[in-house]
């Protein structure tokens, strides 16, 4: 299945690895390091043109990491919905 980020961008629920809420993530340097470390490498996604809520690292292409304006808690509804459609 695939969950919804933002704009026009869908990320396979598989390949997703964590979500994220940036306020509280980047409070610790080693987030901070690895948003810096993706942002170098061009790993970075920006799915929102208002003000972030959370980014999501996806397995995808080694290791993107996407920004986006939705909440993590909407985000894992998303994700958490769409697998029990099928159970």
């Amino acid at each position: 299945m695939y969950i919804h980020l933002g704009e026009d961008t869908l990320v396979k629920s598989d390949n997703i690895i964590g979500i994220f809420d940036l306020d509280t993530a980047t409070v610790m340097k080693s987030s901070r390091e690895y948003l810096k470390k993706a942002t170098k490498e061009k790993r970075i996604i920006n799915v929102s043109y208002d003000l972030p809520k959370s980014f999501i690292v996806s397995a995808e292409d080694d290791y993107r990491v996407y920004i986006s304006l939705l909440s993590p808690a909407t985000i894992s509804s998303r994700a958490k919905n769409k697998s029990r459609r099928f159970e």
